[in-house]
């Protein structure tokens, strides 16, 4: 019988993978990892620290600095959650998907698809979900004007 993983016991584990800034000390454990070791390092969440539900996603704009993805992952037994983070960098929209390790990040990354233009490469299905197959833009991008030249209403 596998032993149960603690909050305590997860920080600690986290010095395994070296790519990973792990975040002050406080409740989600925040976690860091470059865009490349996106897709490892949830696998890594899931299979090492027991972060078996997926439960959000999405992206931050930060203008000149790029996007952000974030996802929040649950080890529901041992009563802690991961915040985990990757910065995409300036002009760049390309992220690893996260389908392939939690089938649930399916339609969040859609919609981080459709919001912010974010290419989840590997993913099964990328296509807009919210907004017409038509649209013109990523409305949560800070560069869509409010003034665009197509109507936020359709």
């Amino acid at each position: 019988m596998a032993q149960l993983l603690t909050e305590v016991d997860a920080r600690a584990r986290l010095a395994e993978f070296p790519d990973a800034v792990v975040g002050a000390a406080g409740r989600p454990i925040a976690v860091t990892v470059p865009a490349a070791k996106w897709a490892e390092f949830a696998a890594f969440a899931k299979n090492v620290l027991g972060c078996r539900f997926f439960s959000f996603m999405s992206a931050v704009d930060w203008k000149d600095d790029g996007l952000e993805v974030i996802a929040w992952v649950d080890n529901s037994d041992g009563g802690f959650s991961l915040l985990m983070k990757t910065r995409l960098g300036a002009g760049v929209s390309a992220c690893p998907s996260l389908v392939p390790v939690y089938r649930g990040a399916n339609w969040m990354e859609r919609e981080c698809f459709d919001m912010f233009g974010i290419q989840f490469e590997g993913h099964p299905d990328l296509r807009r979900m919210l907004l017409p197959e038509d649209w013109v833009g990523h409305p949560l991008l800070k560069s869509y004007a409010v003034d665009t030249p197509y109507p936020p209403y359709r």
